[in-house]
């Protein structure tokens, strides 16, 4: 689940190689070029400089175009069956395993990296049944403090529950707009509980129950919707989808208010 439903620019880092490309092997002219001395006894010393200065533009300029694969995998998008089939239960007796750890943590560094506040183990590619979330006072800092009021928005540490079983508490719901990592740049409109209640295991394979309202619960079950195939697409109010720079404009004449409601109304 995307993080901050109007944080819309991003600032893309650079990252380098640790053996950067060569230069010359691009200019190999570079390299066996030669500068006849002047008779001046700084000359050389100028020329000397001039062609560090020379390569070290030229490594620069290249290395911006020259850029590592980072060590975790990319989100998957709506399309990629993985997103659209059930996913497996992780077996308790390999929660401990390396393999499960790694896919944990780098369901974290996604999650942070995007940013994001929930990710599901399908959204990395992985077809089983682990969610990450976490809310922080610096990603809820970004949303105006009538909307943190309206959503019930809360920060909460990190969350890791495997094989989670969502239960809905109550007849309350509530509307509100909702983005995804894996459907990025739109927003609709999605009808969800105010109140549940979640059972799993966390990654040391030990019993976790998470009571949660408002926007944690939101997040749960957005989380646990990709779990079985689910995108928040499949769910969205009809005539509420929408462009993340469209997101401000009004919804049609006759759209259900905003807000908590109760799962009786129409």
């Amino acid at each position: 689940m995307e993080v901050i439903p109007r944080m819309t620019l991003r600032i893309l880092l650079l990252t380098f190689p640790q053996n950067p490309f060569n230069p010359f092997r691009a200019y190999p002219q570079a390299r066996t070029r030669s500068f006849q001395p002047q008779t001046h006894p700084l000359s050389s010393l100028i020329i000397k400089r001039h062609q560090r200065s020379s390569a070290r533009v030229r490594a620069g300029w290249l290395s911006g175009l020259v850029q590592t694969k980072p060590d975790f995998p990319d989100i998957t998008k709506a399309g990629d069956p993985v997103l659209h089939e059930p996913a497996q239960e992780v077996r308790p007796e390999d929660i401990l395993s390396e393999r499960i750890q790694k896919i944990v943590d780098d369901m974290i560094k996604v999650m942070r990296k995007a940013p994001g506040v929930g990710l599901a183990a399908p959204q990395i590619g992985v077809p089983l049944r682990i969610i990450v979330l976490e809310d922080t006072k610096e990603f809820i800092g970004y949303v105006p403090k009538e909307e943190i009021k309206a959503q019930d928005r809360r920060p909460f540490d990190l969350l890791v529950i495997i094989n989670p079983k969502l239960e809905m508490k109550g007849n309350k719901t509530a509307l509100f707009f909702e983005g995804c990592l894996s459907v990025d740049g739109f927003r609709a409109v999605v009808e969800r509980s105010l109140n549940v209640k979640v059972n799993g295991l966390d990654r040391d394979g030990k019993p976790v129950e998470v009571d949660a309202s408002g926007w944690q619960a939101r997040i749960l079950q957005h989380e646990c919707d990709h779990l079985d195939g689910t995108l928040y697409v499949d769910k969205m109010v009809q005539r509420s989808f929408r462009t993340v720079e469209n997101l401000d404009l009004p919804l049609p004449n006759g759209f259900p208010k905003l807000g908590v409601r109760n799962a009786s109304k129409s």
